[in-house]
């Protein structure tokens, strides 16, 4: 049995969204954040206290770009992958990654001096600074969308899901009215999704926090 720890609208979503894409039983935990003062309990389990963290017999990983490579690849009746052999695979890892390594790093550094610090540590130029950044990178992904629905081989991935995280996280710190106009559809496609509307507010009534929009003007 998969069991996945999850905070509501944290980079779990990537993982929790990708088991319910490929309909796999699972087991969730819900988690008040941040887990490693509200549920210390978890530290026994993830000594990090971050999450996501998933665990699949004696496998554990916590990282969510890579649970999504892992659950593509070790359950690939789901098709949510493409093979080694595909023309694309390059292009489908790199954008896989780009999520966390080009995408969500400023994002975090946004979050952290808009709303996490205590008032007193929260530093306005660094918010904008930053989310500025996270805009001027999504250069290569909003030319990339410009004639294509998905990232990948004309079909939604795990890689979608990827990037598509870190879309809807700029949304909801208020940075997706400044998105391209294909890359709003494209945010929009992927959040129609049956698999994503099923997954998007759980573990919302025990969060104790919510994501606010930022200012940057």
């Amino acid at each position: 049995m998969i069991e996945l720890w999850h905070c509501h609208n944290t980079r779990s979503l990537r993982a929790l969204w990708a088991l319910k894409e490929m309909q796999l039983e699972y087991k969730l935990h819900s988690l008040p954040f941040p887990p490693r003062f509200l549920a210390k309990e978890y530290l026994a389990i993830n000594p990090l206290g971050t999450v996501p963290f998933l665990k699949d017999g004696d496998t554990t990983l916590t990282e969510s770009s890579a649970m999504l490579l892992y659950l593509a690849e070790r359950y690939p009746h789901h098709d949510l992958s493409v093979p080694v052999t595909h023309p694309e695979y390059g292009n489908y890892l790199n954008w896989l990654f780009t999520s966390d390594a080009t995408l969500t790093f400023p994002q975090t550094l946004v979050l952290r001096y808009s709303q996490f610090e205590q008032p007193e540590r929260q530093q306005s130029q660094v918010v904008k600074d930053y989310a500025i950044w996270f805009l001027a990178r999504l250069k290569r992904l909003n030319a990339h969308l410009e004639n294509k629905d998905y990232l990948i081989d004309d079909k939604f991935t795990v890689a979608d899901i990827s990037i598509g995280y870190a879309l809807y996280l700029g949304e909801l710190l208020g940075l997706a009215k400044q998105y391209q106009p294909q890359t709003q559809a494209y945010l929009q496609r992927l959040k129609n999704r049956a698999g994503f509307m099923a997954v998007k507010d759980i573990g919302q009534d025990i969060s104790n926090y919510t994501i606010k929009p930022v200012a940057i003007s």
